[in-house]
């Protein structure tokens, strides 16, 4: 049986009503090769947790890290991770492309 995955924006709207402190990260632009899509979302907390997608595996993990920055701060920030730039292999973008995702607080 197939789980659909729930809507990261509704997520994110349920999670500001339980008064937790929220980041969206949104992937704004591809080149290449990408797992994901422009438009694919990332909801995150101040917890650190998360729901939804913008690339997988270690990406994922450093959005979040940031997303949690964003959220302390306020600060907006864009992220760009790709085979060219050395952090790719840190965070395990080995797929031949380029993501940038933005990431921002949601108040």
């Amino acid at each position: 049986m197939e789980v659909a995955m729930q809507d990261p924006l509704i997520i994110a709207e349920d999670w500001r009503s339980e008064g937790r402190k929220v980041a969206l990260a949104t992937v704004v632009e591809t080149w290449g090769s990408a797992p994901r899509p422009v438009g694919s979302h990332l909801v995150i907390d101040e917890e650190g947790r998360f729901e939804g997608s913008v690339s997988g595996g270690c990406v994922e993990g450093a959005v979040v890290a940031e997303a949690v920055d964003v959220i302390d701060t306020g600060t907006s920030q864009m992220l760009e991770f790709g085979v060219a730039d050395e952090t790719a292999w840190e965070v395990g973008l080995s797929c031949g492309g380029t993501i940038r995702v933005y990431v921002e607080r949601v108040n």
